[in-house]
């Protein structure tokens, strides 16, 4: 069960940490999505296959249709630094620039256009979730991830290594702290039944 007085803390928090970028203006991804399409080939060979599966451990590779750019410049940064646990991850996000982070980034943000709709049940637990993700799982802000339509079992996995520190993020880490596996695995299938994120068709 959550802890209110902690999640609110950490609510806000996260507030404030929209309300800089949005009053900076901070946007990382600027590039084209064109030059991103043809420096993707590598990552659609997972990203652009629907339903492809990461081999031990096994579950699904993330869709990044219609996912926030920045938000995967940031994702990529963080594999590159070795802030997530993905050697292939580490092995692709070291060759690139940040002007490569960039494009890719952009590219997969216009494979889809992933707008809010109305939930219908919104989990209990999903509360500590809306500052930054939205009441269905479409971030109002570029900084966040969107998580509507994403494999559960790709967003169980996620929770679990920000729980165990795997994935370094304070924020996140404070938030998953706080979960059973139960509520993870009823939070999960929640946001992925929800309309949002697509896998970009290869052409």
């Amino acid at each position: 069960m959550l802890d209110p007085k902690l999640t609110k803390a950490a609510s806000r928090r996260v507030l404030a940490a929209a309300a800089l970028l949005a009053a900076s203006g901070a946007s990382w991804a600027q590039g084209d999505p064109a030059d991103g399409r043809i420096l993707a080939e590598t990552c659609l060979g997972c990203h652009g296959i629907q339903g492809y599966m990461n081999a031990y451990p096994n579950y699904h590779v993330p869709k990044l249709g219609g996912q926030k750019a920045d938000y995967i410049v940031a994702a990529l940064n963080a594999y590159k630094a070795e802030q997530r646990p993905h050697a292939t991850m580490h092995s692709q996000a070291a060759t690139l620039s940040d002007e490569d982070m960039q494009a890719i980034a952009a590219y997969f943000e216009s494979t889809a256009t992933v707008a809010p709709a109305t939930a219908d049940r919104l989990p209990q637990q999903a509360a500590a979730c809306v500052a930054c993700h939205g009441e269905t799982g479409v971030a109002p802000s570029p900084a966040f991830p969107t998580l509507a339509g994403q494999y559960a079992d790709y967003l169980a996995r996620t929770l679990r290594e920000y729980k165990s520190g795997e994935r370094q993020n304070a924020i996140m880490a404070g938030f998953a702290a706080q979960l059973g596996d139960e509520e993870i695995e009823e939070l999960a299938a929640w946001y992925a039944g929800q309309d949002g994120l697509v896998t970009p068709g290869l052409d």
